[in-house]
């Protein structure tokens, strides 16, 4: 084929294709029936045509609030917002749904969507492409997302999403405790040692059996340590030794390893000058996820 015929091919498909694309806008008249409507609606969920799908399934429901696909309607607009990327839309959706049918045999759906929604909520753009720490960002979406999972699992036991939502609860007990950890970590740089104490004890009392139990363990000794509780710390220390042998703020005997006492960590004059703003003390980082993936 000669390079002129060749480009004219080459034209001319793609001349087709913007054609055949420019075709389906979905632009429906206004004699389309509602059972049609919500065939175009199927047709884009299907193909995965989301924000074409939102306009369909908005156009049915305002068009026919009380038809027999009203409800499924909003229903299914919670999916499209959601493949759409649209996660606050779709929590709001599922949110109207809840509020209007309380009692409608899919509730247990709109219950995991929303929970689905909400933690991708917290996710920027950057964040579907770059290794970002979920743990060091905001977390109310993830408990808001932990919130509705609990209750598909505690309210509707039998749901075919009953499964897949505790073991995302699973996974944001963790992410949830693992920012406990950073942020008491922050209190022990920032001289905070109590309000660190608080956290430590919090991830250990109130998210046993997650990762970040040993590191809170740590941070509690650390933070008695600083205080002046030596009892307490040695107690602390004493759990941390009998149930994480391992933990690398322990030696080879159980001891646990830290330079700092009581007085504290030695602060610069700056650091001193501006109430701890700038030139922080850097204290051990008791970040045991961390270390066992590297």
């Amino acid at each position: 084929m000669s390079k002129p015929i060749r480009i004219f091919a080459i034209t001319f498909m793609l001349f087709l294709f913007v054609g055949c694309a420019g075709k389906d806008k979905g632009e429906i008249s206004s004699d389309t029936g509602e059972q049609q409507i919500y065939k175009e609606a199927q047709r884009y969920l299907n193909s995965r045509n989301f924000n074409l799908a939102v306009r369909t399934l908005q156009l049915l429901e305002s068009r026919y609030p009380f038809g027999r696909y009203a409800e499924q309607a909003q229903l299914e607009i919670i999916y499209a917002h959601y493949g759409a990327y649209e996660r606050e839309a779709a929590v709001e959706a599922a949110d109207r749904f809840i509020r209007l049918h309380p009692q409608h045999p899919n509730i247990d759906y709109a219950h995991y969507m929303k929970g689905l929604s909400a933690y991708s909520e917290g996710e920027d753009f950057l964040a579907r492409f770059l290794p970002i720490d979920n743990t060091k960002r905001d977390t109310n979406f993830a408990k808001e997302s932990f919130s509705e999972f609990s209750q598909v699992v505690s309210r509707y036991p039998d749901s075919p999403y009953a499964a897949d939502a505790r073991a995302r609860m699973l996974h944001l007990r963790d992410l949830l405790a693992r920012h406990e950890i950073n942020v008491a970590n922050y209190y022990l740089r920032r001289g905070a040692y109590l309000a660190a104490l608080n956290r430590g004890r919090y991830v250990i009392e109130g998210m046993q059996r997650t990762s970040s139990v040993p590191d809170g363990l740590a941070i509690v000794a650390q933070s008695y340590i600083l205080l002046g509780m030596t009892d307490l710390a040695q107690d602390t220390i004493k759990t941390l030794a009998l149930n994480y042998p391992d933990h690398p703020s322990l030696d080879q005997d159980g001891n646990f390893i830290t330079t700092y006492s009581v007085d504290g960590f030695e602060r610069s004059w700056m650091n001193k000058l501006s109430f701890g703003l700038f030139d922080p003390p850097k204290p051990p980082q008791f970040d045991y996820q961390l270390l066992s993936e590297q």
